[in-house]
């Protein structure tokens, strides 16, 4: 039998959000009995010719559809995701008419140049369509501690990153990788439980 997964999908164009995706990955598979598959989406402009990934393979409706959980990340455009992501959940309409998605728990994260750069709006955008799947939200919880101590990215909303102008600083701070840390292990621990309940 295979081990159950939840499926880590970013779009990333300077690292930032990819780095996140990763820190959530290593929360997920800080967790027995479960372990994360990081997926990537194609930019726009690389929609025409995407096969595969540079170092990432791309998400599939198939890795989506039998996943346990869900992780999405993508940076700030504007208060809002990233097209690529937007396109790829756009292909999604199958999961919602069977319920494939429904009761399994769902997370976001996201990055952006500047502190005030539209992350809280990014994120509560990307739920949109997550609830109209069915996908339960899990949120960051102040238990994680380093939301309070926190100088830069990081919300309840879910795990964030300052980059700085222009993106170019895609290291996370100490705290921005401890919140998508526990993002990552809050995620995988209800997914287990759900699976426990067989919802």
């Amino acid at each position: 039998m295979s081990v159950p997964y939840i499926l880590v999908v970013f779009a990333s164009e300077t690292g930032s959000t990819k780095n996140l995706a990763h820190s959530i990955s290593r929360g997920i598979n800080a967790c027995a009995g479960i372990e994360a598959r990081v997926r990537t989406v194609p930019s726009v402009n690389d929609l025409i010719d995407a096969t595969e990934a540079q170092d990432v393979p791309y998400a599939s409706v198939e890795d989506l559809e039998n996943c346990c959980g869900l992780a999405i990340g993508s940076p700030t455009h504007f208060g809002n995701m990233a097209s690529g992501l937007q396109y790829w959940i756009e292909k999604t309409s199958s999961l919602w008419f069977s319920g494939a998605l429904v009761n399994k728990p769902v997370g976001v994260f996201t990055s952006s140049a500047s502190l005030h750069g539209g992350q809280e709006t990014t994120l509560m955008n990307m739920l949109t369509p997550l609830m109209h799947q069915g996908l339960l939200i899990v949120g960051v919880p102040y238990t994680s501690r380093s939301l309070l101590h926190t100088q830069r990215g990081g919300t309840p909303y879910g795990a964030s990153h300052v980059a700085g102008e222009g993106g170019g600083d895609a290291e996370l701070t100490e705290d921005e990788h401890k919140i998508a840390v526990d993002q990552g292990k809050r995620l995988a621990q209800i997914a287990l439980a759900m699976q426990a309940l067989e919802v």
